[in-house]
């Protein structure tokens, strides 16, 4: 019995600390203070070392004729053992081509160099552990282990801030895979105005992000995981 007891303990840590997938297709529907706007489609693939995470946000309905065209951003860079090590990121608007930011990290150089509109700005300072603005929900998945607190650098397409996350309960949301229990961890805000961004992940899935809310200058806006699409 005592031999059965330790084999289902072993079989749970496994399952508890299998690898990553190593591809991903996940839509969300997006709501902007309350009201559906539209859908986010994310996909992430890895090839060896090297992984891609491409995210599309689109308004449906009327409200496309207020938020016309796409949202892409995009994510690529390593996965290491502390998790995704993103090498350039960038954020573009279809209907708004000349507005194309994008990043650039140089880790031997602990450098980031930023393009927007055909300018240039350079800064040092780059942290282990960074993530860029799209990274930051998946790198969840990618930690050795899940944090009660956790601290990190984010680059987005124009600039770098610090976000820290505090971890709790997050309660159990129905998903597309199922009712699951969720961790929530929140953005603290240091300072007036910072944006407000709050991430629930399902550990019995590998710490999938199931829920987003990001609440910036009086308007909420959330994503709700509707359809997934996870691959070993």
């Amino acid at each position: 019995m005592r031999k059965r007891l330790l084999l289902a303990l072993a079989l749970f840590a496994a399952a508890a600390h299998a690898a990553p997938p190593q591809r991903m297709e996940l839509v969300y529907d997006l709501s902007r203070n309350g009201l559906k706007l539209g859908e986010v489609t994310d996909s992430f693939v890895r090839s060896g070392i090297r992984y891609t995470l491409v995210s599309t946000s689109r308004a449906r309905g009327a409200l496309a004729r207020l938020w016309p065209g796409t949202i892409r951003l995009e994510s690529r860079g390593r996965v290491t053992p502390e998790g995704l090590r993103p090498d350039a990121f960038s954020h573009a608007r279809s209907d708004a081509p000349d507005k194309l930011a994008a990043a650039r990290l140089d880790w031997d150089r602990q450098h980031i160099a930023w393009t927007y509109k055909g300018e240039t700005r350079e800064a040092n300072g780059l942290a282990s552990g960074a993530q860029d603005q799209l990274s930051q929900l998946y790198q969840f998945m990618f930690l050795p282990a899940l944090p009660a607190d956790y601290r990190v650098q984010v680059v987005s397409g124009r600039d770098l801030n610090d976000y820290h996350y505090t971890g709790a309960d997050g309660g159990t949301l129905d998903t597309p895979l199922g009712a699951l229990a969720t961790r929530r961890y929140e953005r603290i805000a240091e300072a007036a105005g910072q944006k407000a961004v709050t991430v629930w992940v399902a550990p019995a899935r590998g710490n999938l992000p199931v829920r987003v809310r990001v609440v910036e200058d009086g308007v909420t806006v959330e994503q709700h995981l509707v359809r997934a699409s996870v691959g070993g």
